[in-house]
């Protein structure tokens, strides 16, 4: 769902107090009471994960009917990132905690640099550990944690809210999108005030949890999927991957050293003396020693080409520029 542009001057809007009753708490998808998990406290383990289970699989669908704004807001973020700029996700309790887990992992699986991919967490790390959920209801909190990271015109600044309606979320976008970011807002239920704050909405409705109110169940997973959709279509866009393979994996420890080795074996056809030797040759350099094999070039031409091609690895074999 495409949300209409909030002017500036009225971004504020989005983060005035809300008296929400009970009865408007209920009313969302994700705090109803769900009828396939009826008297769960009365099933057997295998009953628990046979619900369980039949619930989850309705993950997948909510997500898919939220593909074209997905796909708008991994073209904006491969364009943020080109041109400089950063992706900050902005979370509370389990919405923060899986922000930050896939801005955690970009730097091992694609080299991203430093500040390329953040995170803001209601509480700060250490929510991460321990439960501090009551910042999330602080629009304030919400307002300076972002104003600390200086939004500007080239940052994408993505809220994450199950019920979508939590303040310290809200505010964050709404200050960056007066600030000129581009703002997204992933939750899962229609019309929320998350959703009004953004530029796009990814609304995946999943429906009543299995334990009523349980937002890291369903809703966490497609939080998750939709996360790990945005990361990896941004860093396959940029040229981060060839094929489907990782070529700009950081190879930091024994694991994704062997990796790495593997990937060029497999993308060159070459055997693992070949595929050890050229890495070594390429500075341990995946994307490097691909260029070089593929192109059949030597290394300081293979890194001017992915230079420049800002780092896309099809288009420094092909010695072609990229465009967004």
């Amino acid at each position: 769902m495409l949300t209409s542009a909030m002017p500036n001057d009225t971004a504020s809007t989005a983060t005035k107090p809300r008296k929400d009753t009970a009865a408007q708490l209920q009313q969302l998808t994700t705090e109803s009471q769900n009828e396939a998990s009826q008297g769960l406290d009365t099933k057997s383990a295998l009953e628990i994960a046979r619900i369980i289970n039949h619930e989850d699989a309705k993950v997948a669908a909510a997500v898919k009917k939220a593909l074209p704004e997905i796909a708008q807001v991994i073209d904006q973020v491969a364009r943020s990132l080109r041109d400089g700029g950063r992706l900050i996700y902005v979370g509370a309790g389990s919405s923060g905690r899986i922000a930050a887990l896939d801005s955690s992992e970009c730097p091992p699986t694609y080299s991203t640099v430093p500040g390329q991919v953040q995170y803001i967490m209601a509480g700060g790390p250490k929510a991460l550990a321990s439960a501090v959920e009551v910042n999330e209801d602080s629009e304030e909190l919400g307002q300076r944690d972002i104003a600390r990271r200086r939004p500007t015109r080239k940052d994408v600044v993505i809220g994450l809210s199950a019920s979508g309606r939590t303040p310290y979320v809200v505010a964050a976008v709404a200050y960056a999108r007066a600030r000129g970011a581009k703002t997204a807002a992933v939750t899962c239920n229609y019309e929320t005030p998350l959703a009004a704050a953004a530029d796009i909405a990814i609304v995946a409705e999943v429906g009543p949890e299995v334990i009523s109110g349980s937002t890291r169940m369903k809703a966490g997973t497609a939080q998750k999927m939709v996360l790990n959709m945005i990361t990896t279509g941004t860093m396959t866009r940029l040229g981060y991957v060839y094929e489907n393979l990782m070529v700009n994996v950081h190879m930091q420890n024994s694991k994704l050293v062997e990796r790495g080795i593997g990937i060029l074996m497999r993308a060159c056809h070459i055997d693992r003396e070949t595929a050890v030797t050229t890495i070594k040759s390429a500075g341990r350099s995946v994307p490097v020693a691909l260029v070089m094999l593929k192109a059949k070039v030597d290394k300081p031409e293979a890194v001017r080409r992915l230079a420049k091609s800002d780092g896309n690895v099809r288009l420094a074999i092909e010695d072609t520029v990229l465009e967004l």
